[in-house]
């Protein structure tokens, strides 16, 4: 007699399935992104396209870089949005001595069982705010290659899957160039988008500085997002209708940076926009893509991605703006 428990197949235990998860409506994914961008701005002042930004990628399955002079809240936000859904969170420090262990996880022997235990790093989380991330080396940056990619962690030849959804917030440091490290190229192209917050004007400033005068907002903020409504929220959001002159506008807009730089935009860069275009589409309330939502979407998610042929040529973000201003729409 076989036991119920055991797959007849492989002869391993069963695992239990999770229940499925509830696909929201494109409405109710709009209400969902909107309740939490107004919930980040109650700690966050004058940044509201960059809330919106990056509440969308975390629908769009990506992952953001926040690249800007130090001080201007880059932290706090990441933290914010994190605060805002009832997901797990960690936060990984990058210095110089870190190590990729340090921050995938490692396998320590255990002295009673006789045998190796893999301990989990702070990247098994459900956000993961990697602070001044270029403060590492390249080796310890590439330990997020494989999982930005493909939501897994590789250790001693042992694949260990982490729990969706999974989003990394970056912040970069753009000032101390002779204290930092270039991030690989490889690890850029898997940032959904790169956002710059800028200074704040001078009324926000003044709000932002009533506003944590005493305690700050950030400690007594509460969630307004279930883990489960963020993932019925993706669900819909990837299944938002994307037709194929919409697909093939993308594909001309990339081919456009491949014919004017030196390193254009990648397939993955242009399956970034696809799917950052269909979160703009859901937060909009619609249940398709149109041009307007791949021409909001296109320079915070295909800028970073371009290296001009030399310095003194036009920037990845003019780049990308002549190519909407060339690039016929059909």
């Amino acid at each position: 007699m076989t036991d119920a428990n055991i797959d007849t197949d492989t002869g391993h235990p069963r695992t239990a399935r999770a229940e499925p998860t509830r696909q929201l409506s494109v409405e109710e994914v709009g209400d969902l992104a909107r309740t939490v961008i107004g919930n980040v701005e109650d700690v966050i002042v004058g940044s509201h396209d960059a809330i919106e930004h990056i509440v969308t990628t975390m629908l769009a399955r990506g992952h953001v870089l926040l690249e800007d002079v130090p001080g201007v809240g880059k932290t706090m936000l990441a933290r914010a949005v994190a605060r805002s859904f009832e997901s797990s969170f960690s936060r990984v420090q990058f210095t110089p001595d870190l190590l990729p262990a340090d921050v995938t996880g490692v396998n320590v022997f255990n002295q009673q069982s006789r045998e190796f235990e893999f301990r989990p790093g702070p990247v098994f989380a459900n956000v993961v705010l990697a602070d001044e991330i270029n403060r590492a080396p390249p080796k310890t940056q590439s330990a997020l290659l494989e999982v930005m990619e493909e939501t897994q962690v590789t250790v001693d030849g042992t694949t260990h899957r982490l729990e969706e959804p999974f989003t990394v917030i970056a912040t970069q440091n753009s000032v101390e160039r002779n204290r930092t490290y270039e991030l690989p190229i490889a690890e850029v192209d898997r940032f959904t988008k790169r956002l710059r917050l800028g200074y704040p004007s001078p009324d926000a400033e003044a709000a932002m500085l009533g506003r944590v005068a005493g305690t700050h907002p950030i400690e007594t903020l509460d969630p307004v997002a279930s883990l489960d409504q963020l993932r019925g929220a993706r669900a819909t959001v990837a299944e938002i209708t994307v037709e194929a002159p919409i697909r093939q506008y993308v594909t001309r807009l990339a081919n456009y940076t491949r014919e004017h730089a030196q390193l254009g935009v990648s397939p993955r860069g242009s399956l970034a926009l696809l799917r950052a275009s269909q979160a703009r589409a859901a937060l909009d309330g619609q249940g398709y893509v149109t041009p307007d939502d791949v021409q909001h979407e296109a320079e915070v998610t295909l800028a970073h991605r371009i290296r001009p042929v030399s310095s003194t040529d036009e920037t990845g973000r003019e780049i990308v703006r002549t190519a909407l201003s060339t690039v016929r729409v059909e």
